[in-house]
């Protein structure tokens, strides 16, 4: 792998600008009007989630609870009923516990340093990086699963990334962030806009890339990659049955008897309406009990679901 020099860097830099400045999506957590704090939720959400799901639940998150005192003064299964069908849901329970955090610790602004954030729950580093980076204008090296594609293929000649982020990942994204710090903050953006839209994993659309005539993989001949990825599979799985779950919780009123999870709805005289539909849905998957058993343990262990007398509920 060689780095660009100093002159092919600037005109990466501004080539990538210019194109991002014409070709970015208009999404609401990009807008000049967006708070740190929605950007800090878009990043949550989007986390293994496409922008086209995450869209209107973010829009209504941001409706609902505009700052993270409105967050915090909410139950944490307000944040998870209304997490919908995003998947991963213990994120919304880390989302609810950073805005109590921020307000507690940060008399409600989200920080505005990499390290202040990193503290906060269920932020990580590249959380971390894209809120100081996104929301506050700081030279912060982002990198996503989009970047590290771009990097792979337009500077090491790889068709895709490492299978887990490295070390020498890291050092190229450093090596390759502009000195300028508004300018390393739209670097950034349209790298990772760049991957979502143009480089992308199956189809890369090469023809449309600004910057083609730098790419080392296509200079190399667009080598296969060295390994295959191992797409993530859902139909059969705890995770499948997790969720179901989780879709009876959310339209539930009232606490859930656990056996009502254990018997088909026509045996409990449920109607196809309200809670029926999601009941139905979570038995046409005839999971066995062990699985079913699992699922519901493991809701209870991570604290997305809460036992009580009368049955299971989303967290108070």
């Amino acid at each position: 792998m060689t780095l660009p020099d100093s002159d092919e860097l600037a005109r990466l830099h501004d080539a990538l600008d210019r194109w991002f400045a014409g070709a970015a999506r208009d999404l609401p957590w990009r807008r000049p009007d967006c708070t740190a704090w929605g950007i800090l939720v878009s990043e949550i959400m989007l986390q293994q989630t496409p922008v086209v799901r995450v869209l209107p639940v973010w829009l209504d998150w941001m409706e609902r609870w505009p700052t993270p005192a409105h967050l915090a003064a909410e139950a944490s299964g307000a944040a998870v009923r209304h997490w919908g069908r995003l998947g991963y849901p213990r994120r919304a329970l880390r989302l609810h516990a950073a805005a109590v955090a921020i307000c507690e610790e940060h008399d409600g602004k989200v920080p505005d340093t990499f390290p202040e954030l990193l503290g906060l729950p269920g932020v990580g580093s590249y959380t971390a990086a894209a809120v100081a980076a996104f929301a506050y204008g700081r030279r912060e090296t982002v990198v996503d699963t989009n970047i590290r594609r771009v990097h792979a293929r337009l500077v090491s000649g790889n068709a895709l990334p490492a299978p887990a982020l490295t070390a020498v990942e890291m050092r190229l994204a450093d090596a390759l962030l502009p000195e300028d710090h508004a300018l390393s903050v739209r670097w950034n953006a349209s790298v990772m806009e760049l991957g979502a839209m143009v480089c992308t994993a199956r189809s890369p659309k090469c023809a449309e890339c600004p910057v083609r005539d730098s790419c080392a993989w296509l200079a190399a001949g667009e080598p296969p990659p060295s390994y295959t990825p191992k797409g993530q599979s859902w139909h059969g799985t705890d995770r499948q049955v997790r969720g179901a779950v989780m879709a009876v919780l959310r339209e539930a009123a009232h606490p859930v008897p656990r056996d009502m999870f254990e018997r088909a709805p026509a045996d409990l005289g449920f109607e196809a309406s309200g809670i029926g539909i999601p009941l139905a849905a979570l038995h046409r998957l005839n999971s066995a009990p062990e699985q079913l058993e699992r699922a519901l343990d493991g809701l209870l262990a991570d604290g997305l679901a809460e036992m009580h007398d009368d049955g299971l509920r989303l967290p108070a």
